[in-house]
């Protein structure tokens, strides 16, 4: 769902599962991949929040080390924010654009045109309101997340 590759999966778990924090040349060397693929991807799960850039003492300078994020809420948050509010807003903008577009070319319709530009604009409005209350929502879990205290549900099963 979230569109993780499988390296950036496989990154990310030998990150989670490793006890000491990891540079890219430990990361290629285990999973056996090109270092300009740890990189790249790298360089994505940290922009996600997944994973982020520690000192290590005795480390070489010029080499970065990673450790993973713990905190699952934490990068569910971050995903769904940033990501998922992203494209929502990037929707709703689009199709406010469109229903600007076409009221200005109404002026220059036959009324059976317009009639349909109306139906059309019915339309976006619509959807405009669906994408409104998938915000609303996305930014009301955003906030329960947030709120929750893992220990309230560390013992909690699903069913």
């Amino acid at each position: 769902y979230f569109g993780f590759s499988k390296v950036m999966g496989q990154l990310y778990g030998t990150l989670l599962l490793s006890v000491d924090p990891l540079c890219l040349d430990d990361m290629m060397e285990r999973l056996g991949i090109s270092k300009a693929s740890v990189s790249m991807n790298m360089r994505t799960l940290e922009h996600l929040g997944m994973v982020r850039q520690v000192w290590v003492r005795g480390g070489s300078g010029r080499r970065k080390y990673y450790e993973a994020e713990t905190d699952f809420w934490q990068i569910f948050s971050n995903v769904v924010s940033g990501r998922e509010m992203r494209d929502v807003e990037r929707a709703l903008a689009v199709m406010e654009d469109n229903k600007e577009l076409l009221a200005k070319s109404m002026e220059d319709m036959t009324d059976d045109e317009k009639a349909l530009v109306e139906i059309y604009m019915d339309r976006i409005s619509q959807m405009q309101a669906l994408f409104r209350f998938a915000q609303l929502i996305i930014n009301s879990i955003l906030n329960q997340v947030n709120s929750i205290d893992v220990s309230d549900v560390s013992g909690v099963e699903l069913q």
